[in-house]
């Protein structure tokens, strides 16, 4: 049985952490649109050449280009699921991915909403870094590495905070999540995939709450899942 998801929620709700836990524990595939366009880029196919073009020129690459990848991806990876990682980000990208899975035999079993609170998110994003070698995420107050300047999990001294991650560019980007994306937390509940989370609680809390959910989604119960949620 194949488990297609979407994450769904603001900038720095900790889309990427469950997601690289979905990857590492249940061998998922994580669909990331920037990761996508990069790896294109450098692919040498028809379809890399189109976006290396689009990129070169710099414009924007189009929800059709982006949807080629999806398929090309979903096409040429043999995986247990997929994970949806910034994509669909509007309602037309949610229409037009639907079209494409359906089209292919295919379907999303859940969108996981991350519910944050906006003033604690900033806070929380405000002291977040990096490593640039393995992706482990860091904070100041929170979460800091034992060694200073020293990661964790790889040892790895490259320790990044991106330029955005202060306090008036996330209330910038999440002006922008509330007016394109958020519609999409009514467009799937209407279609009764939306399973909401506690995006606040701990890390380790938050991956109870997406496990309750993908184990539901396996077992035929998502639907219980979903309303224990709300």
């Amino acid at each position: 049985m194949t488990i297609n998801i979407i994450l769904l929620g603001p900038p720095g709700a900790g889309k990427g952490t469950q997601a690289r836990t979905l990857v590492e524990e249940r061998g998922l595939v994580q669909l990331s649109t920037g990761d996508m366009l990069r790896e294109a880029r450098s692919s040498g196919t028809e379809m890399g050449r189109v976006v290396a073009d689009v990129m070169d020129r710099g414009q924007l690459v189009t929800d059709e280009i982006v949807i080629g990848l999806i398929r090309e991806k979903l096409d040429t990876v043999d995986a247990p699921g997929f994970i949806f990682d910034g994509f669909p980000r509007t309602l037309p990208q949610a229409d037009a991915l639907e079209e494409l899975l359906s089209g292919m035999g295919r379907r999303i079993d859940a969108v996981i909403e991350m519910r944050v609170d906006d003033e604690a998110l900033v806070d929380r994003i405000s002291g977040r870094y990096t490593c640039g070698s393995c992706g482990e995420v860091y904070h100041d107050r929170t979460k800091p590495t034992a060694k200073e300047g020293s990661c964790d999990v790889c040892g790895s001294t490259d320790l990044r905070r991106r330029a955005d991650d202060n306090a008036e560019s996330l209330k910038t980007r999440l002006m922008e999540y509330y007016k394109k994306t958020s519609p999409l937390v009514g467009y799937y509940y209407a279609k009764k995939t939306l399973a909401p989370v506690d995006g606040m609680a701990s890390m380790e809390e938050v991956g109870t709450q997406v496990a309750a959910i993908m184990d539901g989604l396996g077992s035929g119960t998502a639907g219980k899942v979903r309303s224990a949620g709300g």
